[in-house]
């Protein structure tokens, strides 16, 4: 699922965020070098590494660096997507990694990016939602979840899903966008409903950390701006242009957060 699967996300507003929309979305993703080369050159990743959120490699990075994993942990990545976040966090640290998504377009990208990039055996890709994951309680030594909570509804019952999938100081990481105002009526109401410095404490967490990422949100401006004057050379990347155009015209509405937790 990822990002407002988004991120890069957030989509067009107007459109439903189910499973056929994603399917289409990252099918869109695959046929096109240009947008994958875009993002990965704005962001100093690699292109190959099959990532859909608006992270810089030094967010990928600090994502590692947090969930303080130790190589025979496990790793459960939540609306993954592609695989790029967790399969790196997965490379960096030798963990082994579980992604969930709702889309089976993208779980099959994820599989192949993972079959590339991972050891034989490191990584699986299976079917789920955010507020339901179908695995097993309390076998996660770390979850991770990018860009994509403003997708639960409400974001408390996928933080609530990520609590129960932790072992006892199993480590979170979240990241997302947050209102400025929340009252603000040109964030969309999903966003406007993410609040992790209230929520992660009432779904059980503690040792709650919410950053507020300047230097992620200003690399993302950069990006739109040279992604709107790109030429539209194929459907993934207008539909990249629509996103920047709206994401321009209310930049000043979000602020860009890491939030990290630990389950007691």
């Amino acid at each position: 699922m990822t990002s407002e699967h988004p991120p890069e996300r957030p989509p067009p507003a107007a459109r439903a965020r189910d499973a056929a929309y994603f399917d289409q979305w990252y099918a869109d993703m695959a046929a096109s070098s240009a947008r994958d080369a875009m993002i990965a050159r704005a962001f100093g990743r690699p292109a190959e590494e099959g990532s859909a959120s608006l992270l810089t490699a030094q967010g990928s990075a600090d994502l590692a660096d947090a969930l303080r994993l130790s190589p025979e942990g496990l790793v459960v990545d939540v609306a993954c997507g592609r695989g790029g976040h967790g399969i790196e966090v997965a490379r960096r640290s030798g963990v082994r990694l579980v992604g969930i998504d709702f889309s089976a377009v993208a779980l099959e990208q994820a599989r192949t990016n993972g079959a590339r990039l991972l050891a034989a055996g490191q990584a699986e890709f299976r079917m789920g939602t955010l507020v339901a994951t179908g695995l097993p309680a309390h076998t996660a030594d770390a979850v991770l979840c990018v860009d994509s909570v403003q997708f639960a509804e409400p974001p408390l019952a996928a933080l609530t899903e990520f609590r129960r999938l932790l072992t006892p100081g199993g480590r979170l990481a979240v990241t997302c966008w947050e209102a400025v105002d929340p009252h603000d009526d040109r964030v969309p109401p999903r966003i406007r409903a993410v609040d992790l410095a209230r929520d992660l404490p009432a779904a059980g967490f503690i040792d709650v950390r919410v950053q507020n990422k300047a230097d992620w949100r200003q690399a993302e401006r950069v990006m739109w701006e040279h992604v709107v004057a790109a030429d539209g050379s194929d459907a993934a990347v207008r539909s990249l242009q629509d996103e920047g155009r709206s994401s321009l015209a209310a930049f000043d509405s979000l602020r860009r957060v890491l939030a990290t937790a630990t389950a007691p």
